[in-house]
């Protein structure tokens, strides 16, 4: 790796630094979203380094959908005891239980989308005013429209036209009573920064991210996992291939891809001869043309 591209993964994680101690500098009580995914542990190893020695000063919010990869979930709880933070889950089954949404039918069925209410009723709830998110501009035209400091209305709604300029690092956190804000640290990020920087950092990852074989049926154009959640329509097969996840969602809705990449190396290779992005395998992005946007003007991510 050429020295000028560590001085731009150096840079990166400065900036990324700068913009988390903004957060806690400006914001009550600000959280880190968790998913168990790639950004959002990386998110929280930037906050470990923000604050070293003392302990990161936020704790991690979950929305538990109850379709989770079961690996994800113990890769959580692992890095929550490892790290000593506060951990806050937001439950969809209980949004459910309580009449909050209503669960989706059908073989797409996904709560995907549910997860909107759960997440502003849990940020209501404990009285937050900042959550941080591992969103990237690279991943998906909406989310290129994000600030680093995203405005939420009193309605947890985003309106991607009606953003705070933000000339020469200066970060506008003031905001109304009920009001609260997004924050992405990583926004400048690419899918090749956080590898090499996952790389050179030797972060742990779960497991999904590395090819191994699996069961998993062909659909929407992905290798969708087998799991208790799956409903195999006529004609569809069960096959076991060598697979690996570059996005982390759903089981119900996070698709694989045919890989040999079983080392952090190997992904670095790969991901450099990819020409799709990441979030091409995921269904929940294929409703429509709009399916990302859509959900963020609602809460979303």
């Amino acid at each position: 790796m050429s020295k000028y591209f560590l001085n731009y993964l150096d840079e990166l994680e400065s900036e990324a630094i700068f913009i988390l101690r903004e957060v806690w500098a400006q914001f009550e009580n600000p959280v880190i979203l968790f998913s168990g995914g790639k950004d959002s542990i990386l998110v929280t190893h930037l906050a470990k380094k923000a604050f070293y020695p003392a302990k990161i000063p936020f704790a991690l919010l979950h929305v538990d959908t109850g379709h989770n990869f079961p690996e994800t979930l113990q890769f959580r709880d692992d890095l929550v005891n490892k790290l000593g933070v506060k951990l806050i889950v937001g439950s969809v089954q209980q949004s459910i239980n309580d009449g909050r949404v209503a669960e989706e039918r059908g073989k797409n069925a996904t709560r995907n989308a549910l997860q909107i209410t759960t997440l502003l009723d849990t940020i209501e709830e404990h009285k937050i005013d900042c959550a941080i998110g591992g969103g990237r501009r690279d991943e998906e035209k909406a989310r290129a429209k994000e600030r680093f400091f995203s405005h939420r209305n009193d309605f947890g709604e985003w309106d991607p036209k009606n953003q705070r300029p933000e000339l020469w690092n200066l970060l506008n956190g003031k905001h109304f009573e009920g009001e609260h804000f997004r924050a992405f640290p990583i926004s400048n990020w690419t899918e090749m920064d956080v590898w090499n920087y996952i790389k050179r950092e030797n972060i742990d990852i779960p497991s999904l991210y590395v090819a191994h074989k699996r069961e998993v049926v062909w659909r929407s154009n992905s290798w969708i996992p087998v799991s208790e959640f799956l409903k195999l329509e006529e004609g569809e097969e069960i096959h076991n291939k060598k697979i690996r996840f570059r996005t982390l969602g759903d089981i119900t809705i996070t698709g694989g891809i045919e890989s040999e990449a079983d080392s952090l190396e190997k992904i670095v290779e790969e991901v450099a001869a990819m020409r799709k992005t990441e979030r091409g395998d995921r269904s929940d992005d294929k409703r429509s043309e709009t399916a990302m946007e859509d959900r963020k003007k609602q809460g979303y991510f």
